[in-house]
């Protein structure tokens, strides 16, 4: 065990998710009382020196630019996933850092300017299940994990709030050991201490549950669909995969669900479509080829079914109430 003082940097963008700065400072600093030791300091940074609001309408004072950081063994990135770098020097200076040795991170929407920096590549990265159609749609390449936290010697990423708890409890963990680490964990009450593996809890649609609720055919025939959202198998093709009839299939889904298979894809490829729509800036053509769609009319027209507006519409009224507001688009 180390007692050399871990120094790490939150570098915060406006609109990042409040909740994933202060799930992973809280562990930290309790880590710290338990041990008797400041093995882990923290600071706030951002490209600017002015305030940064969160998503919850909360300004954050920084305690130092990004270009003045050099000196931290991490540093995490935390955004909405529509964060760009003002100034092209400030990517290029997290390219330096990372040339140097610090490991960089991010939480969830902070992967996006993380990638965008160019500071990463060929590293998995966990993604929140909101995000992953934006995210592919921007990075196909990239492997972008189902994982509530990926842990990597160049690069850590949490999901969400909830992951960014358990990613602090690794870095407790890793510099004090699992007993400090379970007593940061039971001080705060969090049932488990999730480890890089675990999967992220997903909903199923329309029904309150979790994916990991529903019987393995059905868990098995959704995530067939979500591998070929781009480039949709037929039901009949679904139920071939799985070795079992469509009618099977037919019956199973709707005992599990609620739905048909059909329009539980397509509600897929809906839900899909809006992150896309509200997260990035391509065309409605890009859109309905990223989620499966030979006509940007047909999906338009889904669209509307699905959520009462078309997909030009919400994407005004998200940057309307956005501008109006001064707020950034939803993050988590």
């Amino acid at each position: 065990m180390t007692q050399r003082v871990i120094r790490i940097g939150f570098l915060i963008f406006p609109g990042f998710p409040m909740s994933c700065l202060t799930s992973v400072i809280e562990p930290l600093r309790a880590a710290n009382e338990i041990s008797g030791h400041r093995t882990f300091a923290w600071d706030l940074v951002a490209e600017g020196a002015e305030r940064v609001m969160s998503s919850a309408g909360i300004a954050f004072e920084p305690g130092r630019r990004l270009s003045e950081t050099d000196d931290c063994d991490y540093l995490l990135l935390l955004s909405a996933p529509t964060s760009r770098f003002a100034d092209a020097r400030s990517a290029a200076h997290l390219r330096r850092l990372a040339r140097h040795g610090t490991v960089l991170g991010a939480i969830s929407g902070g992967v996006f300017p993380l990638l965008r920096s160019g500071a990463v590549a060929d590293v998995a990265l966990s993604v929140h299940w909101c995000y992953e159609a934006a995210f592919l749609a921007e990075f196909p390449g990239v492997p972008a994990s189902d994982q509530v936290i990926e842990i990597d010697p160049r690069c850590v990423t949490a999901s969400g709030a909830a992951a960014a708890f358990d990613l602090a409890l690794h870095m407790v963990e890793t510099a004090l050991g699992a007993g400090i680490a379970t007593e940061v964990a039971c001080w705060f009450q969090h049932p488990m201490m999730r480890k890089a593996g675990v999967q992220q809890m997903v909903p199923v649609l329309g029904e309150g549950a979790r994916a990991t609720d529903l019987p393995p055919m059905v868990a098995r025939a959704i995530d067939l669909m979500a591998r070929h959202m781009s480039a949709p198998l037929s039901m009949a093709e679904v139920a071939e995969e799985l070795g079992i009839t469509p009618r099977h299939l037919e019956r199973s889904f709707k005992r599990a669900t609620g739905q048909n298979p059909t329009n539980y894809f397509r509600a897929m490829r809906m839900k899909a479509a809006r992150q896309i729509v509200m997260y990035s800036n391509d065309t409605m053509a890009q859109i309905a080829e990223a989620v499966g769609y030979a006509s940007s009319k047909v999906l338009v027209r889904h669209y509307r079914e699905a959520f009462g507006i078309s997909p030009r519409e919400d994407r005004q009224r998200i940057n309307l109430t956005r501008v109006k507001g001064n707020l950034p688009v939803p993050s988590v």
